[in-house]
């Protein structure tokens, strides 16, 4: 059986990425890092619903930030996330990993 430590852990990380735009965020995060604006633009979203659903998603510990110049640049945090194949990225929550297919 689950231990309740990582299965709150695991419940917290789903919750975090159950909306439809962060899915979508780390879609197009799969291909390399971005910044907001150029996200808000694949996604065709406002800036400021971009920066709020990744402020959810960095205090998740799911996407990391650096900062270049003027910009935040945001990537996948690799303890999350692994793209060892071609064919999929895969989300690892502990006890469960997600594969999330390539397009």
């Amino acid at each position: 059986m689950t231990d309740p430590k990582v299965a709150k852990e695991c419940a917290e990380l789903l919750q975090a990425i159950a909306e439809p735009n962060r899915i979508r965020i780390i879609e197009c995060l799969r291909t390399g890092s971005k910044n907001v604006t150029e996200l808000a633009k694949l996604l065709q979203v406002e800036i400021v619903n971009v920066s709020h659903h990744l402020g959810v998603l960095r205090q998740a510990g799911l996407v990391q930030d650096v900062k270049d110049g003027r910009f935040v640049v945001y990537s996948l945090h690799p303890e999350h996330f692994n793209n060892e194949s071609t064919k999929a990225t895969f989300l690892d929550l502990g006890w469960c990993r997600i594969e999330i297919p390539h397009n």
